[in-house]
Parts: structure tokens; C-alpha cells; sequence
């Protein structure tokens, strides 16, 4: 059955509108120990830029459907070009992409680390964010690229990283268009900061940690968690809330409904968490565009996490990945 619907995601348009990230992965073999800090020398071996944020969602939506476009800024800068192409290269369509600036791109830049024979490791970050928020005239921008939209799309994804893209006024304004809109598109929400402005959509995606956020506090006992997300399901009027708690698994919120608890998939152990929570906002909303209810779009976003958390890096997975995951885990 969640095979049938995975093979419906190359029939779905995804529009997928927020921050959209720079990850930038600087590679170095440990050369010696500084004679200036007790810190490592490394010899510079190579850098990667890879799309993160809304970015990391769109390229997942594109790896497992191919039918991917994208609405946010980059700043005319060097982290902003390579972003832009690196979405292009994997399929995704950037003409709605506003280059300005105005703004700085948001640039995570990794620093990994190794000798000669062994598996390089994540040793630092350095983060460059914009200074400024966007220009009231940049919201309206993407604003009109979001209402021009919506007749060539399936589902939308709000990728939410505290960067400036969705603003009150976008989530006002997205509110409105949905609502007139005579197509019931589903609307999946991940905000990092700003999940109580994101009522009234379809679905929102948050983690354990951004849930303790909103309560103010440790949820350490299985009847605190599942009180708390019941709560903000109702509070939010969202039709489903999917909360995702790494190797603890998901729960499903739905309202009138007792939660749905899933095991995690795979490992308990897993090699890199970077960006899993936009493959599981990618993977539950193209199954909800491909006709799936909220529980089987939720056991395959289950999978589609299992698989990620694998790979090293902002990674993405292919449908057959998917697939796979999928038909080995049939009883």
C-alpha cells in the first residue's frame, strides 16, 4: 500500500517557500599541532556547498519526484550563486528565487576534519547570517511569486529557519490564498522559532525539542509528550501534527483521535542528523499529495528519515532508497 503512493511522487508539484541555507563543507587532513594555539593545523583538501534549509527540502522533494520549485532570497553574493546553481543541477526550479543586495545568504560552513587514512569529522561551525531583516518590498515579492503559483502546484512546504522569509505577513497572506483558493492544497509547516504564528495550515513537523520550546519545559515522561502535542495540534486548528524525536521514532497528533506513536526505522545509531527534518517534511508532503491519509504519510516520512540519518551530510534519498526501505519492512 505505502509502495503505491511513493511510486504516485513523480506525478506531484511541490512548491516549497522559506530560508533558504548555504551548507558549506570545508575538508582538511590534519596536518600538525599550531605552534601559536593548541589547536590543529589542516591542510585544505577541498569545499562543498550544498543546499540547506528550504533548499535541503527542495532538493529532497526534486531526488524523489523531480518536480520541485522554490520561492526565497539569496543575497548577490558567492554562497548566494553557488546555492542557486546547486538547485539547478539537482532539478529544481529557481526562477522565483529573488537575488538581492540587500541580503546576506544564510551560510552554515562546517569544518571537517581527519588524517591521511581516517573518515573525516565535524570539528567546528561557523555561521554567517543576514544582519538586516527583508525589505517590506522583498515580502511582497514573494508574496506575488506564492499567489502566482499556486495553480501549477500540489502541496506546499514552509520551511521556516528564523532567517527572515516567512514573515507574519507571508503566513497571512498564504492563509488567504489557500482558503480562496477552490483546490484543497495541503500546506506542511517546519518553523524553527515561530510555530504558534503557523495556525490554521495543514500540518506542521516540529521535534521533541522544539515542542519543550513551546512549553517552556523538559518533557521527560511519554503523558507530559503526548499532553503537550495534543494541545498544540488543537490550539493551532492544524489537521495533524507530525513530531519527530530521532531514534525515539514519531507521534502522530490528530485531532478527536488518540496519537499515533511509530518506532524510528533503522538504526538506533545514526551517522548524521544534518537536515533530516526537511527530508521528513519532503517525503510526508509529497504523500500527501499523492493521496496518502495522515498516518500512511507518516510511516513513510519514517522511512524516508531512517534513511538519511545514514548518509553524511545535507543528504537526500531517491525513491527506490524509499522503496526499498519500505518493502523490507512489510510483515
Amino acid at each position: 500500500m505505502l509502495s503505491g503512493f511513493v511510486k504516485k511522487f513523480s506525478q506531484c508539484r511541490i512548491l516549497i517557500i522559506g530560508d533558504l541555507i548555504a551548507d558549506e563543507f570545508v575538508y582538511g587532513e590534519i596536518a600538525r599541532v599550531s605552534r601559536e594555539a593548541p589547536v590543529m593545523i589542516l591542510r585544505y583538501e577541498r569545499t562543498e556547498t550544498m543546499p540547506g534549509g528550504a533548499g535541503n527540502a527542495a532538493a529532497n522533494v526534486a531526488a524523489l519526484a523531480k518536480q520541485a520549485s522554490v520561492i526565497g532570497v539569496v543575497g548577490r553574493d558567492l554562497p548566494g550563486r553557488q546555492l542557486t546553481l546547486s538547485l539547478r543541477s539537482l532539478g529544481v526550479n529557481t526562477k522565483a528565487i529573488i537575488p538581492t543586495a540587500k541580503y546576506q545568504t544564510p551560510t552554515k560552513t562546517r569544518i571537517l576534519a581527519g588524517s591521511v587514512h581516517s573518515t573525516r569529522q565535524q570539528v567546528i561551525r561557523v555561521d554567517r547570517e543576514p544582519k538586516e531583516p527583508l525589505p517590506e518590498f522583498l515580502v511582497n515579492q514573494l508574496i506575488e511569486g506564492l499567489t502566482n503559483s499556486l495553480e501549477q502546484i500540489d502541496a506546499i512546504i514552509v520551511s521556516d529557519y528564523n532567517y527572515g522569509v516567512v514573515s507574519l505577513s507571508l503566513l497571512n497572506r498564504l492563509r488567504e490564498v489557500i482558503l480562496q483558493s477552490p483546490r484543497q492544497i495541503p500546506v506542511v509547516i517546519d518553523s524553527r522559532f515561530h510555530l504558534t504564528n503557523c495556525y490554521n495550515f495543514t500540518a506542521a513537523t516540529p521535534n521533541q525539542a522544539e515542542l519543550e520550546a513551546i512549553a517552556g519545559k523538559r518533557l521527560d515522561t511519554e503523558k507530559d509528550l503526548l499532553a503537550v502535542g495534543e494541545k498544540l495540534c488543537q490550539e493551532l486548528g492544524l489537521k495533524v501534527l507530525l513530531l519527530t524525536r530521532g531514534s525515539e521514532g514519531m507521534i502522530v497528533f490528530q485531532p478527536s483521535h488518540d496519537p499515533y506513536i511509530l518506532s524510528a526505522i533503522g538504526s538506533k545509531d545514526p551517522v548524521d542528523v544534518t537536515g533530516a527534518g526537511d527530508t521528513v517534511i519532503a517525503a510526508f508532503t509529497l504523500a500527501l499529495a499523492s493521496g496518502a491519509s495522515f498516518y500512511q504519510a507518516a510511516e513513510i516520512a519514517n522511512h524516508a528519515g531512517g534513511i538519511v540519518v545514514m548518509k553524511r551530510g545535507t543528504a537526500t534519498l531517491t525513491q527506490s532508497e524509499l522503496l526499498a526501505s519500505i518493502e523490507a519492512n512489510i510483515i
